[in-house]
């Protein structure tokens, strides 16, 4: 069978090493920057949690970080195991009063799920985390690691990498091109253009070109809602550590997370305003930070009234503005295309489990070790938005 994936970041990665390792499959890979300098995969700040709003992330992430955690294993080529130093210090979401009651509930279904997810009241978040200002926060759900259930960080490059040579070793070939036109007949595509002027035959195609799949389904005729939107990251350095120090996650939206043990941080927040699509990296917004991000760092953790600022990077959301929901499976009115784009934030840490699930799609025709069904693309058509929560 011969499958070509567009796009060759970790989810198009991860299905190539899955074609190979379970199905003898040697896919070819389309990836236009093999340096993947501006990859999503990359800029990521490579985060995995299960306190989402839907089953089905909550089950996806599952799988993806049982999967992280053996990925040495998983992914082994020879004597080489790759290591993501993947740890697993929780998410901590704060709420006031008025979002109480969405970690309530998101709590009720997360547990229902296995997932071990604490609900904190001011005492108890005052005792675990006395760092922080609990200023109007009447509630804290923090992510517990269990033997099924954890929350942390991990180098996404690394993760990527580890993909790649994976598959590579399973037989995959990854090309650096773009893909420019489809050669479409009767409803199927039977090849793809390159832009080095190739033309590469194709028995199934998955787009997962992340922030740009959206052109490439509308070459087969398909609009999907997936857009380039650009999220920016600071580099601080505090007087010190926070002891126990989760990724923290303000009611205003910003969020910061440990970046070692020695007072070094990230932080970030949504855009204020209009969220524009593809804006350039290079151009990060340090007004953003200086005007509104730092007052609300240093509110919520006076030490961080201290810090400065080390660094700064830009990376983009392949953000579907749909749902804010995967969009994975067959692209409907083409009976060999495939899709999965629009994770809008989530992609990495749900590409073990998505990226099987397509090899298994593509490969039988139906899911197995987890029905990703409800991330189908049909539910743009029934306008049946699968709304997710809690998006960061």
């Amino acid at each position: 069978m011969r499958v070509l994936i567009i796009g060759g970041g970790v989810m198009g990665a991860a299905t190539a090493s899955f074609l190979g390792a379970r199905y003898g499959i040697r896919a070819t890979v389309i990836e236009r920057d093999a340096s993947y300098a501006r990859a999503s995969s990359a800029l990521s700040v490579c985060a995995i949690r299960q306190q989402f709003s839907t089953e089905i992330n909550i089950r996806i992430s599952q799988q993806s970080l049982a999967f992280y955690r053996d990925i040495g294993t998983q992914l082994a080529v020879g004597t080489d195991r790759p290591s993501i130093g993947l740890v697993e210090p929780g998410y901590l979401y704060l709420a006031t009063s008025a979002g109480a009651h969405v970690l309530e509930e998101n709590q009720a279904l997360q547990t229902r799920c296995g997932a071990a997810v604490a609900l904190l009241s001011p005492s108890e978040l005052a005792r675990r985390f006395p760092w922080l200002s609990l200023e109007q926060i009447a509630l804290g759900s923090l992510g517990l690691s269990t033997a099924t259930s954890g929350e942390g960080w991990f180098d996404g490059y690394s993760a990527l990498q580890a993909f790649r040579h994976h598959a590579i070793a399973q037989g995959a070939l990854f090309i650096e091109a773009e893909a420019v036109d489809f050669d479409v007949r009767d409803g199927t595509v039977q090849s793809v253009v390159t832009s080095a002027g190739d033309r590469i035959a194709a028995d199934a195609v998955l787009i997962a070109a992340g922030a740009w799949s959206s052109p490439l389904a509308g070459m087969l005729g398909f609009d999907l809602p997936v857009r380039a939107r650009k999220r920016d990251v600071f580099s601080l350095q505090a007087p010190g550590p926070l002891p126990g120090c989760p990724l923290v996650i303000d009611p205003s939206g910003f969020w910061f997370r440990p970046d070692g043990d020695a007072g070094q941080f990230l932080c970030g927040s949504p855009p204020r305003g209009v969220d524009v699509d593809s804006m350039p990296l290079d151009q990060v917004d340090h007004g953003l930070f200086d005007e509104w991000l730092w007052p609300r760092l240093a509110e919520r953790v006076p030490q961080f009234d201290e810090l400065r600022v080390t660094g700064s990077w830009a990376g983009y959301y392949e953000y579907n503005t749909f749902d804010q929901n995967g969009l994975v499976g067959r692209l409907p009115g083409v009976r060999n295309a495939f899709v999965a784009a629009g994770f809008s934030g989530h992609g990495l840490q749900q590409a073990p489990a998505v990226g099987l699930g397509m090899a298994e799609l593509i490969a039988t025709g139906l899911y197995a070790a987890l029905d990703l069904s409800p991330l189908g693309l049909e539910r743009i058509a029934a306008e049946a938005p699968l709304v997710e929560r809690n998006v960061i």
